[in-house]
Formats: C-alpha cells, sequence, structure tokens
C-alpha cells in the first residue's frame, strides 16, 4: 500500500513538497464502506512555495484543474492561501489506477493551523490517524504535529464525563472536526466517526499512548483500555489552557458577552468552576468548524469545477446511503 501510495505522489513536484500524506477510506479500512481498493484516495500536499509548486504542477498535470488554471499559478496560490480553510482541493483525478482527491495547503499555513485552530481543517485530519508518505526535516512542522495531538487530548478531555473507555476517547477527538461541520447534515453518514474509530483501535493507539503515559489529571487502566479523569476546577482549569488560541477565542467571546472586558485568564478561571464548560468548549469548537467547513465547501466548487462537484457529491451521497443499509455490529 504504500509503496503505491508513494508511487502517486511521485507524479507530483517534489522540491517545494515539506509534507505528503493519506487519509479516508482509500486508506484505512472504515466499516460500513466497500474494499479499500475501490474508494477514492485522499491526500494533503504541504508546500513551502505554493506559486511556484502550482506552477510546476500545471505544467505536469493541467487537467487536474479546472477552469482556474486560466488564471495563472500566481492566482492559484492566492486562491489557496486567501480563500477558505486555505487549501486547495484537485479531485476525481485518475493517476496510477486509482481515482485520488489532494488538497494543497501551505506549510506556514499548516503550522498556523496546527497551533492555533484557525481553521481545524487540516489540524483535524491529523487528530485521526494518517499514512506519512513524505516528511522533510522541519522541526517546527514536526513540534507543531505533536502540539495538535495534545490540543486534541485537552479538548476531548474537557468534553468527556470523569470515566471512559479509550474508545470513547478516540471518538471524542475524532468528532471535533465533524463537530458543526454542515456536511454530516447533508452529505455524511450520521455513524461516519464511528466507522472511523471502531475498525482502527490499534492505530489511534500508536497515535494517543504516549500522550496518555504523559498527560496530567488522568488515571489510565491500561489493561483495561479503561480511564478515569480528574474534573476538578483545578483540572479543568489545565486543560481549558492546553486549548489553542483560536478555540480559546471562541470560549472568551461567548462568556464576554456581557461586555465585562474579562482577560483571558479570568474567563477560563470562571468557566473552570461552571457546570457548564463541556458544553462552552464543544460550541467553540462548532464555531470554528462551520465556518471552514461552509468557505471551504463553496471554494471546493471553483477549484474542482462545476462538473466534478456535482459528481463528487453525488458519489458521497451514494456512499451515505450504501452504509445506511450496512447492518451496525456493536
Amino acid at each position: 500500500m504504500t509503496l503505491k501510495l508513494s508511487k502517486i505522489v511521485s507524479n507530483f513536484p517534489q522540491e517545494s513538497l515539506a509534507l505528503a500524506f493519506a487519509y479516508g477510506s482509500g486508506v484505512f479500512h472504515q466499516r460500513g464502506h466497500k474494499a479499500m481498493s475501490q474508494n477514492m484516495v485522499d491526500f494533503i500536499f504541504a508546500v513551502d512555495n505554493a506559486k511556484a509548486w502550482h506552477k510546476e504542477n500545471m505544467r505536469r498535470n493541467r487537467k487536474h484543474y479546472s477552469f482556474l488554471s486560466s488564471l495563472g499559478p500566481e492566482r492559484i496560490a492566492r486562491v489557496q492561501e486567501n480563500w477558505g480553510a486555505r487549501v486547495y482541493f484537485n479531485t476525481l483525478v485518475p493517476c496510477e489506477d486509482r481515482l485520488i482527491k489532494y488538497g494543497v495547503i501551505s506549510t506556514s499555513d499548516l503550522i498556523d493551523d496546527l497551533h492555533q485552530w484557525e481553521t481545524l481543517y487540516v489540524s483535524g485530519r491529523l487528530h485521526k490517524p494518517v499514512l506519512i508518505l513524505k516528511r522533510r526535516d522541519n522541526p517546527v512542522l514536526l513540534e507543531a504535529l505533536q502540539q495538535n495531538t495534545l490540543s486534541a487530548m485537552a479538548a476531548a478531555l474537557l468534553m468527556l464525563p470523569e470515566a471512559f473507555t479509550e474508545e470513547q476517547l478516540y471518538i471524542a477527538i475524532t468528532s471535533l472536526s465533524y463537530t458543526g461541520d454542515f456536511r454530516m447534515t447533508v452529505g455524511e453518514d450520521k455513524q461516519k466517526v464511528q466507522n472511523i474509530v471502531k475498525p482502527n483501535v490499534a492505530r489511534f493507539q500508536e497515535l494517543y499512548h504516549p500522550i496518555l503515559d504523559s498527560v496530567n489529571h488522568i488515571h489510565w487502566h491500561k489493561k483495561q483500555a479503561f480511564i478515569e479523569q480528574d474534573t476538578s476546577p483545578h483540572a479543568v482549569y489545565s486543560h481549558l489552557n492546553m486549548l489553542p488560541k483560536t478555540l480559546q477565542n471562541h470560549i472568551w467571546l461567548e462568556k464576554n458577552r456581557d461586555k465585562r472586558h474579562q482577560d483571558m485568564e479570568e474567563v477560563m478561571k470562571s468557566l473552570a468552576h461552571s457546570a457548564d464548560y463541556r458544553e462552552v468548549v464543544e460550541r467553540g469548537v462548532q464555531g470554528i468548524v462551520k465556518k471552514s467547513s461552509i468557505t471551504q465547501s463553496l471554494k471546493s466548487i471553483l477549484t474542482a469545477g462545476m462538473m466534478k462537484s456535482v459528481r463528487y457529491s453525488a458519489a458521497k451521497l451514494r456512499k451515505m446511503m450504501s452504509s445506511k443499509r450496512q447492518p451496525v455490529s456493536v
């Protein structure tokens, strides 16, 4: 699998490519889906120079682009970096006997999203297991990738009760990037999160066991795959301080509606003593995801073109209907 997907990546410009990973049902089994080899493969490419990368990619693979290719690489890069979630997608692309979709994001924008959760779009995909196919030696990017999973753990713990299973933890983490996504009501399977987690618990463990070994305010019963956490105001406040800046700002805006102009520390301390801190954090995540899912979907109509957008949406709808007909195992 890795060799085949690496061969697909080799069809694209390498000079500016800092990170390439594959994800989704074309890479990892998802409950209720057909065989992985029959599913479209999703990729994300992080590039250091968007204009140069698109210029070379348009020379090699111009047919991948919609009518926007007529704008040239500089404007394509502007569309990528200034609209939606700062990702430029080409979809329904035949490559090496597979159908693929690939998104291009500037490395600096990816690092910002991993740290700040400004859009929770690519950072949200990296909360879940992915298959990394290329990663250039970049300490800043590596640190941001690690910080993103630490932030996901903190947010999930804030939304979970005092006791829960490891699987429930991974479901909470996976749910972060789908909470507030309008596509979950019109084009995605309602069981999508469970379908991702249940067949891939071992991969989530590889990603999050090192964090569970070191995170504060929990007691992890490793053999039983069961976790108890301290939900005292002190522990809640500690987790709130681990949240990315954009999420903290959403929380601050909600809790400061009375115009008392509290600073961030006062808001977080007050929230830590509040009974509704779980709901406040969840609403903050929803606000981030809702905005980016809408703006990126509108942008994708342009980057994919109308015909491909219709085909892609129809395929999503068929997949959703097909999964509904599958028996659900517990």
